[in-house]
């Protein structure tokens, strides 16, 4: 027992130390100084089709926390507002000049990629009136695309996509009997949920 509560001590000790130091060096990465170079809205999320959170005048600070993997949208605060900004109108401040973001300029910052999901909406914007929108804004509606019918066959096929381009495809067949379709619906979580229905051939 004796010496299994020094190793015990020191383990507590060693532990706290590594996880001080590595919540030190995320604050320390996590923002920067950043400023407005013209009047631009401040968007619930990456893209011009989320609601506006507020219009930032031009050459106000911001904070910017992070940016997208493709450095097109900035995390950002101002005034107590918490959002996403176009990249190309804002400057951050480095070496003490502001400098236009750039995937370049983004690791000298030390700023890093910032994911948007549904925890960033529940936290940032519960009480606005669109935040019960979520999945209208993520994702919408499902696009079909009709495939039509041939000697072959017939059926239909579906996409959704995220902000970000990526998507998910459900595609119908048929057979000597039936015609199917399919669907696919992007939920309120982000999730995907496919359909499939088929109907008699005539």
């Amino acid at each position: 027992m004796k010496c299994i509560r020094p190793f015990a001590a020191a383990l507590v000790a060693g532990l706290a130390i590594f996880f001080l130091g590595a919540m030190s060096a995320t604050s320390a990465a996590a923002a920067t100084s950043a400023v407005t170079v013209t009047g631009v809205n401040m968007r619930a999320g990456p893209g011009t089709g989320y609601p506006a959170v507020v219009t930032l005048p031009a050459n106000v600070p911001l904070t910017v926390y992070g940016c997208t993997a493709d450095t097109s949208w900035c995390d950002s605060s101002w005034g107590g507002q918490r959002g996403w900004v176009a990249a190309s109108y804002v400057q951050v401040i480095y070496r003490g000049n502001p400098v236009v973001v750039t995937p370049a300029i983004i690791p000298a910052i030390g700023l890093g990629v910032v994911a948007f999901n549904q925890a960033y909406w529940h936290t940032h914007y519960a009480g606005r009136p669109w935040y019960g929108q979520w999945n209208r804004y993520y994702g919408g509606a499902s696009r079909s695309v009709a495939a039509g019918c041939n000697g072959h066959g017939c059926g239909a096929a579906s996409v959704t996509r995220g902000p970000y381009g990526g998507g998910r495809a459900a595609v119908g067949g048929c057979n000597d009997r039936r015609c199917g379709g399919a669907v696919a619906t992007r939920g309120p979580r982000g999730n995907v949920v496919v359909r499939h229905g088929s109907i008699p051939r005539r």
